[in-house]
């Protein structure tokens, strides 16, 4: 005869449906509470060496992090035509180090979208063809105009402990440095034009031309706007379409804002679920391109009036971000209790729950 269904909830509760015959602990019970109290303190211990060890490491990736943030101020005041050379050393260091640690998190497809085409493309600029004027204006047009919006729409935050954060912000910030510092302040382009050409700030290039300037830092940027997000569609969803399918783990930055949108359950989750779920992809593209053409527009103001042009370089939002997630996840408190990476609860907490079965043993 087949045996009785048994309790789903004894069943997770063994220890109080044993026989009434095994009711007696072959442990003595002071052996079962010394062997939890030590348990206990030496959970203890290993929690505060533990937080005690990555407190030193937060401690000492911050303080480069703000040495290198005031030495870089440093040169932007003393040397300021030698920050394009800077930034060329320094994203030709990180990019690899950045793929080679994106692949292994699966987030290489990252390495896709248009800040790193705009940055592959500065790069191009200040290298190889460093005088072409139009070049600088279609340049110009990206790092001032996405690159820098991107900054609070994707709220990237300047948290020193934290060295992908901090490259994640250089990349969408120095572009914009760089080219403000050839358009205003770097004297070796002034020598390219006369005195009375300049204006009241030296500029370079001088482009009165209002057809030129509409040309250059809007019609072309968005042309070759058109054909990254062209590329990046082959790739995503129709290359690799099956790849991503099979492997729900890789992340692109559509999956990443899909998932931040539908978290917050925000205008821009209803508004790229106008065309059904299946053409939400689609919507996010029609989205970024609208934002996209705006601020690309507003690039024209930017390069005509230096004094907008340095309120904009100053109202970036990074440091203020970064202020938000330093609160929020605890950068600041250094000597707070040590907290659990998994499920932000005390550890010591945690490891004390996982002695539970001492007390089991105990009740026996």
């Amino acid at each position: 005869m087949a045996a009785p269904p048994q309790d789903s909830h004894a069943s997770h509760n063994g220890l109080q449906q044993r026989p009434s015959a095994h009711k007696s602990s072959p442990y003595p019970p002071q052996v079962v509470a010394e062997t939890k109290e030590a348990f206990k303190k030496h959970a203890v211990r290993v929690a505060n060496q533990a937080h005690q060890h990555e407190t030193f490491l937060n401690k000492i990736k911050y303080s480069l992090g703000v040495l290198s943030f005031g030495t870089f101020c440093f040169l932007l005041g003393s040397r300021p035509q030698d920050i394009p050379f800077l930034y060329c050393l320094f994203f030709i260091i990180v990019a690899p180090m950045r793929w080679i640690y994106y692949r292994f998190k699966k987030w290489h497809y990252y390495l896709l979208d248009f800040c790193y085409y705009a940055n592959a493309i500065f790069i191009t600029m200040l290298l190889f063809f460093p005088n072409n004027e139009k070049l600088f204006m279609v340049c110009f047009s990206f790092s001032e105009g996405p690159l820098a919006w991107a900054l609070i729409v994707w709220r990237c935050s300047l948290v020193f402990s934290s060295f992908d954060k901090i490259v994640s912000v250089l990349i969408h910030l120095l572009p914009g440095t760089v080219f403000f510092i050839i358009r205003w302040w770097d004297p070796t382009t002034f020598l390219h034009h006369a005195v009375e050409e300049i204006g009241p700030w030296p500029a370079w290039p001088v482009a009165n031309n209002q057809a030129s300037q509409w040309m250059w830092l809007f019609v072309v940027p968005l042309l070759a706007y058109c054909v990254w997000q062209a590329l990046y569609f082959l790739i995503v969803e129709g290359l690799r379409r099956q790849r991503l399918l099979n492997d729900p783990e890789v992340m692109t930055s559509y999956r990443e804002l899909k998932r931040k949108a539908e978290r917050a359950n925000n205008i821009w989750w209803r508004l790229s679920g106008l065309m059904g779920e299946e053409r939400r992809v689609y919507m996010y593209a029609v989205i970024q391109a609208v934002f996209t053409v705006a601020t690309m527009a507003l690039t024209v103001l930017l390069f005509k009036s230096y004094r907008l042009h340095t309120w904009f370089e100053g109202k970036q939002e990074a440091e203020f971000n970064g202020g938000i997630l330093a609160e929020e996840a605890g950068v600041d408190g250094f000597d707070k209790e040590p907290v659990c990476s998994l499920c932000r609860r005390p550890s010591v907490e945690n490891i004390a729950q996982s002695m539970l079965f001492l007390e089991g043993m105990q009740a026996e």
